[in-house]
This record gives C-alpha cells, structure tokens and sequence, in this order.
C-alpha cells in the first residue's frame, strides 16, 4: 500500500491507498492529527502505527511513504518514519518534481507542495481550466488554465487564523460556533460575529473565484477542500465540488506516474530544496 502525508501548517492528513490488484488508486482510510513541528520521527511512527492497528492494518503494507510538506522542521521525522519503520525513502512532492502540471508562474520553486498535489488531482478528476480553494490555515485559490498548466495563486489569510486574531484583540468579542446566522444584521454579538465570518468569507470566495475565472477565460471548475471547505461552500454557487482528500490523491497520482520514482533517483533527490539549505547551515 501506499501511505501519503499531507503536512500543513495545523494539521496532517494521511491517506492509505490501495497500490495494486484491481482496487489500485482507491483510498482506503483516511485521518487527520494536529501539526507538532517539534514531533521526533518516533513520536510520529507511534501515531501513525496506532492509527493504522485502530484500522486493522499491518504496518508492513506500506511499501511507499510520499509527502507534501509545508513544514520544513518535520523533514526529519518523516524521512525518520519511512526509513526505520517501513524500510523505504520517504518521496516528497514540489513543483520541481513532477511534470504533471506545468508551472506558469515566475519562481515556481516556492510554490507550496500542497497547492501542486492539488493542482495534479483536480486536472485528472476534473480537467481544466479550474480553481482549487483550500481552506486551511490559510485560504488560498489556485488557477490552472485551459491548457493544464498551473497560472498563479492568491492567498488570503485562513477562517480560523482571522477569527482567533479578532478574538485575540478586541477584549469584548468571544469565539463562536461557526454556522451561518439568519440574517446579515446580526442582533447580539454572537449573531453579528458570525454573519461577518460567515458571509465575509464567502464573499470574499465569489470575488476572487470570479477574478481568477475572468483571467482564465472559460468557465473553470471550481474545487473547494480543506478543513473549513464545507462551511463556505454550503453558502455559495460558485463552488462547484467539495473534495476533501485532493491533496492525497494528487499524492498518489505522481507517485505513479513514474516521475517521483525518477525523481528520488541519487543519495538525495528527496530532500527538499529547503531541507537541504537547513542542512548546510547547521
């Protein structure tokens, strides 16, 4: 089986997949655990081997462990896990390593892995041109064009991230239950909090989703995922699907294309460019 790891900045996503027989390319179990970027690759291994025997799965399945990472100081403990407990390189995703995707823009070294593994699997579910809206710890939208090539990004800050700042500095203001209020004219706090958050965001989704289609051109897919992507999409059309496991199987994808397998070619070639910057100055 294959084991892919989505690392964000406040959670992973792992993702089991089926990689041979007839069921290859299915997803067979899925979970979630908060981002700790001091976690030892031990620590790591632990959760992971406890979730996989909650599943009833034997660790040596695992015959390949890949990786988008955002998270430069969990290199080592994912490249630790792979290594020791499933005896085999960890393959970590960028916009250098893998020619799925052709990338457009003016430095696509920094593209985020996980905006790329996006990218891979919603132009093989569901073509192009489309625009991917992850919401995590930030909310960013991502545009491929007609020709499948990945045309640039925005990023805004995240739900959660914005709410916990509004709470943080306005000492009368509290957190609240993230559901859509009844009206936009809220009538106490709570209300007034949520209809700024609720309808905020899916205002600003319906503008910057209509931006990104008009430089486009066509009539793009639009693709919501992320943790909070159900909550925004519930109150807006302009959000074609909602996919919430994109990222794994973007994963999963490259890493059967071929091109991760050549990529991790040589003493190094998994490491990311980050990773290794790390290394030299250490």
């Amino acid at each position: 089986m294959l084991l892919t790891l989505d690392i964000g900045n406040s959670n992973i996503k792992f993702g089991l997949f089926e990689s041979e027989g007839e069921h290859a390319g299915a997803l067979a179990h899925t979970w979630r655990s908060v981002t700790d970027p001091r976690q030892t690759g031990d620590e790591l291994a632990a959760l992971v081997y406890g979730m996989l025997a909650v599943r009833g799965v034997q660790p040596s399945v695992v015959e390949r462990v890949v990786v988008a990472s955002v998270v430069p100081e969990l290199y080592r403990a994912v490249s630790g896990v792979a290594q020791s407990y499933f005896h085999c390189r960890a393959e970590f995703i960028s916009a250098a390593r893998q020619s799925i995707v052709p990338v457009r823009t003016q430095r696509p070294a920094e593209l985020g892995a996980d905006l790329i593994a996006n990218a891979i699997a919603a132009l093989r579910k569901y073509g192009a041109p489309h625009i991917v809206v992850g919401f995590g710890t930030a909310t960013t939208y991502s545009g491929v064009d007609s020709n499948g090539a990945f045309a640039g990004a925005a990023i805004a800050a995240g739900i959660e991230v914005s709410v916990d700042a509004l709470v943080a500095r306005a000492a009368k203001l509290m957190s609240v239950p993230l559901v859509r209020p009844a009206a936009a004219l809220g009538t106490d706090t709570s209300s007034a909090l949520q209809s700024g958050i609720i309808f905020g965001f899916v205002g600003q989704t319906e503008y910057l989703v209509a931006k990104i289609a008009a430089e486009l051109g066509g009539k793009p897919t639009v693709i919501a995922t992320g943790g909070l992507a159900e909550l925004v999409a519930t109150n807006t059309k302009c959000i074609d699907h909602v996919d919430e496991s994109l990222s794994l199987h973007g994963l999963y994808i490259w890493a059967t294309t071929g091109s991760s397998q050549r990529a991790s070619e040589g003493a190094d070639a998994s490491r990311p460019n980050h990773a290794k910057a790390l290394e030299r100055t250490e």
